[in-house]
């Protein structure tokens, strides 16, 4: 069974599955470790890191995909990425799932804005026709490699014209073949129980849990009852990450010293021991004998 098969199969189960957000090898590695079974590329994260500006739809096509390829070649978990709007029309797309799945892609998320498309839980969003968005997730499909590459569909129409809107155009995006269905910025447990009990009985349906952002936090065990499948938390490892280096350049500045931060901090052999050191040099070693050990 492929990666992309058994994703599919676990989303026809009862149980959400959480997928922690990544956007570079060692955060997706530290998701692998801590025993998730799926990650989510973030492309606001992906955006934080590697360019420090905004989620306004400034990153590339080939910026994801190099950080898809990262992830792949390091850990075995499924990859569910944010791909924006597909960087452009239908031809782009088709080229935007070509290239992320052969980079590594188990699923695909494409989304309704018009570019340059903007975070999820900002103001001033549009969104395109029904028509075009369809046309979009049909080149997804009909671009696919793998039939099991999950194409996930998302909408931002709750913000522009409202719930009924956005059912309206998940059960357009589920006709036209949508693998995983999203309606962005859920306002609260009304919505949510609604969506639910209106889509959930057709495609796997992904909730997306952004602190701060406008769809109430919920556990997953409660998101399962109400009938999703896949629970994404973007851009909780970026926030974490950052909020700790904040802290460490602070007294960092404040006392031109870390000796107060060890306890705050992995040591040197936990580092290592997280990226596979020994793993590594055994497995030079294998290849040739003359490779010392890293560590007296």
């Amino acid at each position: 069974m492929s990666q992309a098969a058994d994703l599919r199969k676990k989303l026809a189960g009862s149980e959400a599955i959480i997928a922690p957000g990544a956007y570079d090898a060692l955060t997706a590695l530290m998701v692998e470790q801590a025993g998730f079974q799926c990650a989510y590329v973030s492309g606001a994260s992906i955006s934080f890191a590697r360019i420090g500006r905004p989620d306004l739809g400034l990153t590339t096509l080939t910026e994801v995909a190099d950080s898809v390829a990262n992830m792949r070649e390091r850990t075995e978990i499924s990859l569910v990425v944010d791909a924006d709007t597909g960087f452009g029309n239908a031809l782009n797309v088709q080229r935007s799932v070509r290239l992320l799945e052969r980079m590594g892609a188990t699923g695909i998320q494409l989304e309704d804005q018009t570019s340059p498309k903007r975070c999820g839980h900002l103001a001033g969003k549009s969104i395109v026709s029904v028509d075009e968005m369809v046309g979009k997730l049909k080149a997804a499909l009909d671009a696919r490699n793998d039939d099991d590459t999950l194409i996930v569909a998302r909408t931002d129409a709750i913000a522009i014209d409202g719930v009924d809107a956005a059912i309206e155009r998940a059960h357009a995006y589920a006709d036209a073949g949508a693998d995983v269905l999203f309606i962005e910025a859920m306002p609260d447990k009304e919505v949510m129980t609604r969506v639910g009990k209106e889509i959930g009985g057709r495609v796997p349906l992904l909730a997306n849990m952004v602190e701060g952002g406008k769809t109430p936090l919920t556990p997953a065990s409660e998101l399962a009852e109400l009938g999703f499948r896949l629970v994404i938390y973007p851009g909780a490892m970026v926030r974490i990450i950052s909020f700790a280096a904040q802290a460490y350049l602070h007294e960092l500045k404040e006392k031109g010293t870390t000796a107060g931060l060890l306890d705050k901090m992995n040591q040197f052999d936990q580092i290592m021991d997280l990226v596979g050191l020994q793993e590594s040099i055994a497995e030079g070693k294998a290849y040739d004998p003359e490779i010392k050990a890293a560590r007296d």
